[in-house]
Formats: structure tokens, C-alpha cells, sequence
């Protein structure tokens, strides 16, 4: 098991999230992957989306079908923001782009979430891997990810 996956089964188990992550027979690394892997509504799909700026580093939790508005993140943020890259995200979550987990990050981040993910009762997210992704109800992941749920999505 690599040390990406190791982190999130282990935030999962820590949580209380039921389950485990599921290896897919193709890449996860898009949202619309991921929804075909999973069989499930493009919008199940948990992106997470790094973004940054002068005081630090931002996570937007956003449903698969939906973009991050730059204006409205960085409104909630207090700061201009702009796309983190890859060497930043890896850096920050200790995942690549493509397999960035909403738990088991390097680093605490301020964690914002598309309410629209609140509209179904199971979503998938990203488990570590380009090939992992896991079921978690939304609510559970607001809880323990203490995200705040705020419209930033376009």
C-alpha cells in the first residue's frame, strides 16, 4: 500500500468512516473518471481543489460537475487566490494531482465545501491514488473535515 493511501485509511479509520478505499480497474483522475468508475452522478464526485495565496494554501471541496469561482474563493478566503500548482499541492496535501484526498493531508488547511455535495446521500472521493477513490455521506465529511459549506462554485 503506498504511503498516500496508508495516510487516508488511516484518517478514515481515525473518523469513523465506514468502509474502504476501492482500487479501480482504470485511472480516477478526472471527476468524470471517477462518476464512471464509481457509476454515480458526475456531481457525487468529491473534487478537491487547492488554491493559494499570500497567508498560505486553501482547499474547496467541490462537486465534480462544478468549477471553483477564483472571486467567490477568494471573498471567502480574504485574500486574492489563484490555482495552486502541482509541486505547491504535493507539497501541502502530500498527494499529486489527480489523487488528492480531502483527508489525511501533511498540513491543516482552511476547508471550504460546495453545498451542492450535500445533495446526495453517498459521494466519492479521492483516495490517495489516481486508481483509489472512497464512499463517504457528505455530512460525515463536512463533520470531520470541518469544512465550511459556502456557494463558490460556478
Amino acid at each position: 500500500m503506498s504511503k498516500s493511501l496508508a495516510r487516508v485509511v488511516a484518517a478514515m479509520q481515525a473518523h469513523g468512516v465506514a468502509g474502504a478505499p476501492l482500487e479501480m480497474p482504470g485511472e480516477t483522475r478526472t471527476a468524470e473518471q471517477a462518476a464512471q468508475a464509481a457509476g454515480c452522478a458526475l456531481d457525487q464526485i468529491v473534487k478537491s481543489i487547492i488554491f493559494g495565496g499570500q497567508r498560505g494554501m486553501y482547499l474547496f471541496l467541490t462537486a465534480g460537475g462544478n468549477q471553483v469561482d477564483a472571486v467567490r474563493a477568494s471573498a471567502l478566503a480574504g485574500e486574492t487566490l489563484g490555482r495552486a500548482d502541482a509541486a505547491q499541492v504535493r507539497a501541502v496535501t502530500g498527494f499529486a494531482i489527480g489523487g488528492v484526498s480531502p483527508l489525511g493531508h501533511l498540513t491543516a488547511l482552511p476547508i471550504w465545501m460546495d453545498p451542492t455535495l450535500l445533495r446526495f446521500p453517498v459521494v466519492w472521493a479521492a483516495a490517495g491514488t489516481p486508481r483509489h477513490i472512497f464512499a463517504v455521506p457528505p455530512l460525515q465529511l463536512q463533520q470531520i473535515t470541518e469544512a465550511v459549506v459556502a456557494a463558490f462554485a460556478a
